[in-house]
């Protein structure tokens, strides 16, 4: 490819660019004009493709972090041959096309990740790095490398701000992720102008120290100076690289040029046509140069690339059949075709053996049962895997020098292990879960939330849930964080009561496919609770009927540890001669998509609703409506034993009686 050709495709993303954000009448111009040349090398240059097959497994992946860019991604996808139209271009930021705003996974054919919360796609794309070097490490046999491409990333000044990046890139250079190439578009300028008064670090300098390889400052705009930096890079094959490229925003436009004033506004069909003049482009809206699609066009050099590659597999599979078949099993993200019989076996297991253990506890159990029948789970904790207990008898530290494990100890970075997991699992063939306390969930919230809008079924293990944590204190105690994860779309929120709850949790939450799970575990142990076999296969619809009683006058709801309570208020009230349902809800999320008729089997309309949880009771009080009551707190906690802290704020039995007889008083 000639500089004259990648020029030529340059300037062509600059026109579409500018057309695109004009005809939506809003977006942003300035990056996509600014970053044309880093995008037209890489893309045409190295980035190994199929635009006719988006999902082939060994294809590179390409992450815009500052996603805002969008329209210089969609430009790149039409001239390179995906299957986004004119017409889509057109369309861009208007409803239900398929260019919105910011690039959005599953909305558009070659978009790896949805990105625009800044920071978070650079981790997406460490988690990339980290799932191709895993599986290479699991699957690759000498001549036989199956799993072998990069992971480029394109990152803006706001990116390198957001404290996410920083935990995902020290990450990377401990790892040394060497297949993890990242642009640094260095212009300078954010949205309030010129960033030397807020961000004058040494970028580079810090990248060095984070164990990084540091090429440039080269001239951005320069296709030979790109070209050779990004060949430098591949070079190096144990350290992730970044490039820094000086670029001016808005480059090509007189009026806009290296102003702020460029980054999120149309130009005006003025200043477009003056731009495209000066650049020689066609003066027509989305109209492209002559030449510039077809030395684009990937589809010829992508389909061979995958053709080879499919050779390759072919003879794979014939020396190596059984590594063969279970690649393509966890590629295609299907579990063994036993796994819910399996899954329901062990839980019946664990109810007759009747132990009195914290659902953590119960939790690291599940995960010896399933890491055994699912290799491709890889667990991980933000530093807390002896609190948490996320780490299987089998469990293998990944480490820059062998990734053949199964465990990533993801160091205190808790909001970094929640993009780095979507990386991974956006990547295909392995299935992250990762641990920290309940109340550090507030650190992670926006990669949780990326989980669901994507839906990635990421594993959120989330132990100490409550007060029962004891004596750690207000500051470690969660309060209104599970209630807070409930009211986040596509999100189910496990609270499980004992251990046969916490296996048909993570049960259901590994047959998911489209829906993330957070656990919220205990701390303090907690009996079985007595259950019949059909009770243990209700556990899966979210909620169901614990305890049934003749002709009640009320239904306890519960969750976790406040089940067994629940259980024992029943009692109390029975020898009063007040008859009360015990319903155990580990997940509403679930229940709450049951069928009408078993939601009103299990909650009746014409009974009173009294629930328990140790928590923000704001949740509940939706769910009781104005005649039931809320046992919860709605304070901060304090530090003290558990028993004196649920004595304290009336988590008890006594407490639970009484607010059932003001009920149905």
């Amino acid at each position: 490819m000639t500089e004259k050709n990648y020029q030529l495709i340059a300037n062509a993303i600059r026109g579409l660019s500018m057309d695109i954000v004009q005809k939506a009448n809003s977006g942003h111009p300035g990056a996509p004009l600014g970053m044309a040349e880093m995008a037209a090398v890489l893309w045409r240059g190295h980035l190994r493709v199929n635009p006719k097959n988006p999902r082939w497994e060994n294809r590179d992946r390409f992450v815009l972090s500052n996603g805002h860019a969008s329209a210089l991604q969609y430009s790149l996808l039409h001239l390179c041959g995906f299957d986004l139209t004119l017409d889509d271009l057109q369309n861009f930021r208007q409803l239900d096309s398929r260019t919105p705003g910011h690039p959005e996974y599953r909305e558009t054919a070659g978009v790896e990740t949805t990105t625009g919360p800044l920071g978070q796609g650079i981790a997406n794309a460490v988690g990339f790095a980290i799932a191709e070097k895993t599986l290479a490490a699991q699957f690759n046999r000498a001549d036989f490398e199956i799993v072998d491409h990069y992971s480029y990333c394109f990152v803006g000044d706001g990116c390198l701000m957001e404290g996410v990046a920083s935990e995902a890139c020290s990450l990377a250079g401990t790892l040394e992720l060497g297949k993890l190439i990242v642009f640094y578009d260095a212009n300078g300028i954010s949205i309030d102008g010129k960033v030397e008064g807020w961000f004058n670090e040494d970028v580079a300098a810090r990248f060095r120290a984070y164990g990084w390889q540091v090429i440039g400052a080269i001239d951005g705009h320069n296709p030979e100076e790109i070209d050779q930096a990004i060949r430098i890079a591949k070079d190096d094959k144990k350290r992730p690289s970044l490039i820094i490229c000086r670029t001016v925003i808005g480059k090509g436009s007189a009026k806009f040029e290296g102003s702020e004033k460029s980054h999120g506004a149309p130009f005006g069909q003025e200043e477009i046509n003056a731009t495209k003049k000066a650049l020689n482009l066609p003066p027509e809206n989305f109209a492209i140069p002559e030449g510039a699609k077809q030395a684009a066009d990937l589809s010829n050099k992508g389909e061979q690339l995958e053709s080879e590659w499919k050779a390759l597999f072919l003879e794979y599979e014939h020396n190596f059949p059984e590594l063969a078949a279970e690649y393509k099993r966890r590629v295609a993200g299907k579990l063994p075709e036993d796994f819910a019989e399996f899954a329901l076996t062990q839980a019946k297991n664990i109810q007759a053996k009747a132990e009195k253990i914290a659902t953590r506890k119960a939790s690291e159990n599940a995960i010896n049962v399933f890491t055994a029948k699912l290799p491709e789970l890889l667990g991980g904790s933000a530093d807390l895997t002896g609190s948490n207990l996320t780490a299987a008898k089998t469990a293998k530290t990944l480490q820059a020098n062998d990734f053949s494990g199964n465990y990533l100890r993801y160091g205190v970075r808790e909001f970094a292990m929640a993009a780095v997991m979507n990386g991974i699992i956006l990547h295909g063939g392995l299935r992250p879960f990762g641990g920290t306390f309940l109340v550090f969930s507030d650190y992670m919230r926006n990669g949780i939330r990326m989980s669901a809008l994507m839906k990635l079924p990421v594993i959120f293990v989330f132990t100490h849930d409550s007060i029962g944590l004891g004596e750690d204190g207000p500051t470690h105690q969660p309060i209104e964080h599970i209630s807070s994860l409930r009211i986040i779309p596509n999100l189910q929120v496990w609270r499980p009561a004992d251990a046969t709850e916490t296996l048909i949790a993570w049960q259901e939450a590994l047959i998911n496919k489209e829906t993330p799970a957070a656990f919220a575990l205990s701390r303090q142990n907690l009996p079985t609770l007595p259950r019949t076999d059909a009770q243990i296969a209700s556990i899966s619809r979210g909620g169901y009927v614990l305890k049934n009683a003749e002709n009640p006058q009320a239904v306890l709801i519960a969750t976790g540890s406040e089940v067994e309570l629940a259980m024992q208020a029943s009692e109390k009230l029975a020898a009063e001669n007040i008859a009360v349902k015990v319903v155990s809800m580990p997940c509403w999320e679930v229940f709450s998509q049951q069928d009408k008729n078993y939601q009103k089997e299990v909650l009746p309309d014409n009974l009173p609703r009294i629930a328990i949880e140790a928590g923000s009771t704001a949740f509940w009080r939706g769910i009781v409506g104005f005649s039931g009551k809320v046992v919860g707190i709605d304070t901060f906690g304090s530090s003290a034993p558990a028993a004196k802290l649920f004595e304290k704020y009336e988590i008890t039995i006594e407490k639970i009686v009484a607010s059932c007889k003001e009920a149905i008083a």
